[in-house]
């Protein structure tokens, strides 16, 4: 299997130069064990407007680890004219634009998705993916009872550091050091106050920051990096930073996926 890309995804504005992963950003040690138990997963990945092309090759990467497991990229009408919950397992939105995501999709795919994960279907979001979920866009998902802290989302780019909750430890397996992670622009979120939607659960949390662009500083120190709940009968994963390349990490996504269609944490 080839490694991922290291470049940077597209979750910044197109100007934006592409920044080089340095290898030994965790000191090359593989920071999440692979999951000991696996299942073949019928995997979907958003592939239309909003979604950078090495993010999609990257989460692709990570998914064809589990063995067995069958991707197929979607475009933007496949989305609301498929029919998910006979097709696939869990849906992926990948690095992007959140907003060029759900404007693509549009009302009639934006309802498809939540039904497929209100009826048992499994959703993972990076970035891009994790801003579609939340609760307080007119373009969002709102399948996690979660709103952005800021609407200014330019935050920046850079390596920072995060701890794993006692529940990302059962999901990832016994992480008890803090480890690094690419961060580009990735939502900041905090509690929605919905009352018809369960509250979420911190997977792993910001212990460093980045505030550029006059964004406001102080907000992302202790905030949730990346968090799980329920729709329905479904499961939601949310990663606000990158783990799909970032060297010791590989594993994160193999283990989200299996977790967010019904398998058991590993």
């Amino acid at each position: 299997m080839s490694p991922p890309s290291l470049l940077a995804q597209d979750d910044s504005p197109p100007s934006s130069k592409s920044a080089v992963i340095p290898p030994d950003v965790n000191g090359f040690k593989t920071i999440v064990a692979a999951p000991e138990k696996t299942r073949p997963l019928r995997v979907a990945i958003y592939d239309g407007t909003g979604s950078g092309d090495s993010g999609i090759q990257n989460v692709e990467e990570r998914a064809h680890q589990i063995p067995g497991a069958k991707v197929t990229r979607l475009a933007p009408d496949e989305v609301s004219t498929a029919d998910l919950g006979a097709r696939f397992d869990v849906i992926v939105f990948s690095g992007g634009s959140g907003s060029k995501q759900g404007n693509s999709i549009g009302p009639v795919g934006r309802e498809k998705v939540r039904e497929f994960v209100r009826n048992g279907g499994g959703y993972v979001g990076v970035c891009a993916g994790a801003y579609l979920a939340c609760t307080n866009f007119d373009w969002s998902l709102g399948i996690v009872n979660a709103r952005t802290v800021s609407g200014k989302w330019r935050r920046g780019r850079g390596f920072l550091d995060l701890r794993m909750s006692d529940d990302g430890r059962t999901l990832f397996g016994p992480v008890e050091n803090t480890f690094k992670i690419r961060y580009n622009n990735g939502p900041i979120i905090k509690p929605a106050g919905r009352e018809d939607l369960p509250s979420y659960t911190t997977v792993a949390t910001f212990l460093t920051e980045v505030a550029e662009n006059d964004t406001p500083a102080g907000i992302q120190v202790g905030s949730p990096a990346q968090a799980i709940s329920t729709f329905g009968k479904g499961r939601v994963f949310i990663s606000s930073p990158h783990p799909e390349n970032t060297p010791g990490l590989e594993n994160m996504i193999p283990r989200a996926l299996l977790w967010a269609a019904g398998s058991p944490a590993q």
